[in-house]
């Protein structure tokens, strides 16, 4: 079991980190452990190192981009059974890493955070792509880009299914032309998840901890922090959501808040006083 606390402190450490150095699938599982504290974490982590074992053996003859993709889907979905859940696509396990591996389902960005993970391990470029209502990955291999859905079994979008789901017309597509996530961005969009069904459900205090989790791992993204402290306010709780925005003032990462911050903790202020 890991306390809270030390999770926290390891995602803000995380924070941190230059986008670069960041572990994408290491950090997805820390966000998951928030929710199963009770979980040995270290048994996920193994699971992975055998997932991109898998890969390895089976990439060893995979030289075209043809062939590694073939091999990522024989291993992801053939061998592993990685699939998109489409049936009960809103529940919160699809977002949470952990349950995922346990179920080999889950939604696009979080099957994608496998496929990235495996991907680079062989040593193959590997980046998430955020399109409208959906998740793909990039891979690229021996100078050609691949565009993957892996909710959709890895199958590859070529430019016309790309079109459509940027919702352009084809001629304005052009798979090398989709500015790619970084991990950082990646792990915003898997947390946004859990948080816009637990607002949906009304569950105040489930939405204000997965903003905590994001603010950690992104606290230059103000809006995250201002969201936390604009719900904090609404609950009938301005002295959390004045502690929320004094923490975003005071992160070494803060250097010109925007001035809505600013005015919303001046208000705040003015509330208690």
């Amino acid at each position: 079991m890991i306390k809270r606390s030390v999770l926290i402190a390891d995602l803000h450490a995380i924070g941190l980190a230059d986008d670069d150095s960041v572990d994408l699938a290491d950090a997805a599982l820390l966000l998951a452990a928030l929710d199963q504290p009770d979980t040995d974490i270290d048994h996920y982590r193994g699971y992975l190192r055998g997932l991109t074992a898998d890969l390895n053996d089976r990439a060893l003859t995979a030289v075209t981009s043809a062939e590694r993709r073939r091999a990522l889907r024989d291993v992801l979905v053939g061998q592993h059974g990685y699939r998109g859940d489409a049936e009960t696509y809103d529940d919160m396990q699809n977002a949470n890493m952990m349950r995922v591996i346990d179920r080999r389902r889950g939604l696009p960005v979080a099957l994608a955070i496998l496929y990235l993970h495996a991907a680079r391990a062989q040593g193959w470029r590997a980046e998430g792509l955020n399109v409208p209502a959906h998740f793909l990955i990039r891979v690229q291999t021996g100078g050609e880009d691949m565009i993957l859905d892996p909710f959709n079994a890895g199958r590859r979008v070529g430019d016309d299914g790309l079109a459509v789901l940027m919702r352009l017309p084809q001629a304005g597509v052009q798979v090398g032309g989709i500015t790619a996530m970084t991990d950082r961005e990646v792990l915003i969009r898997l947390q946004n998840n859990i948080k816009v069904r637990a607002l949906q459900r009304k569950d105040t205090d489930r939405a204000l901890a997965v903003l905590e989790s994001m603010c950690a791992i992104a606290p230059g993204s103000a809006g995250l922090w201002w969201e936390a402290a604009s719900i904090q306010a609404d609950a009938g709780t301005p002295g959390a959501a004045i502690k929320t925005l004094e923490a975003y003032l005071a992160h070494p990462t803060t250097t010109a808040p925007p001035a809505a911050i600013t005015k919303m903790l001046t208000k705040l202020c003015r509330m208690l006083n």
